[in-house]
């Protein structure tokens, strides 16, 4: 097990993104009405605000809101829908002192998600889906989190093929990189996430997991999202998404073990602990190894 490297990432404000002396946890806020995960619980947005501050006392660092569910043959959405969805939430939750990422494709949705608090972007496209989000990326000043994928939603299956699968992940992954900063975006500003589950078959998904630490060559900090994601059907069997924590537990331990800075998590009191205890196992390990 390797030593985890530091990374100081800048925010808009002035704020920075200490990463890698501790494990830090994003809680997923879906303002939809088909997240996969909770059914659209929090469509309603005073519901997402109140869950929102409840993961925050419950050891969330990051809060990551979307207007527009990416599960596996999900359906796009209007920006001006999106908008309307999220930036209340985003406006809320940063005035209350949170740490807020957008998690969005769309350039308009990132340009008004940072001008009402937002200081991090979360692509699933890797800069893929729209041509102008790097732009506003580097225009905003906000942190840019690339993941990997191949294709929409609606047809990420169809290009999960792969010879060797975490060579052909780091390989997009520099790509998506090299978009990036060749719009603007400074490379101290870059998060990389591997897209567990996204245009990826389960052994595709647990083979990525596994080799996270081979992404470290990448240079730049890991973001990793296992959580009750259905590649954990093909070790637990047929689980609602709710009944996949023990899984996601596991998920969330090696991640971390394994090298990732955040990890991207539904229950945030559960998987807080999960990681405090991950933190400690490898800051035991890591002397050890060396001596």
């Amino acid at each position: 097990m390797n030593e985890r490297k530091r990374y100081v990432v800048p925010l808009p404000g002035g704020r920075s993104l200490e990463l890698g002396a501790r494990t830090l946890v994003m809680g997923i806020l879906n303002v939809t009405p088909d997240s996969f995960a909770d059914g659209g619980l929090r469509f309603d947005p005073e519901r997402a605000i109140d869950d929102g501050l409840r993961m925050l006392a419950d050891g969330a660092d990051i809060l990551d809101v979307g207007g527009e569910s990416t599960r596996p043959g999900a359906l796009g959405v209007s920006e001006a829908e999106e908008l309307r969805r999220v930036l209340p939430v985003v406006e809320r939750l940063a005035a209350a002192g949170a740490i807020v990422s957008i998690d969005t494709y769309k350039a308009g949705v990132a340009r008004e998600a940072v001008r009402c608090g937002a200081v991090v972007v979360n692509d699933i496209s890797g800069l893929q889906f729209d041509p102008e989000l790097g732009r506003a990326v580097a225009e905003t000043g906000a942190a840019l989190v690339l993941m990997h994928n191949r294709g929409r939603s609606d047809e990420m299956y169809r290009h999960a093929e792969y010879d060797d699968v975490p060579a052909e992940v780091g390989a997009e992954l520099r790509l998506a990189m090299r978009r990036a900063t060749d719009a603007g975006v400074r490379i101290e500003s870059i998060i990389l996430d591997p897209g567990i589950g996204f245009a990826k078959r389960p052994p595709h998904s647990y083979a990525v997991l596994a080799h996270l630490e081979a992404l470290a060559v990448l240079g730049r900090p890991m973001l990793s999202g296992p959580s009750r994601k259905s590649f954990l059907k093909a070790a637990l069997g047929e689980r609602a998404p709710a009944e996949r924590e023990w899984g996601t537990a596991a998920a969330v331990a090696a991640s971390v073990l394994l090298g990732a800075h955040i990890v991207r998590v539904h229950g945030v009191r559960e998987m807080a602990d999960v990681v405090r205890v991950a933190d400690a196992i490898r800051d035991a390990a890591v002397p050890a190894s060396g001596s």
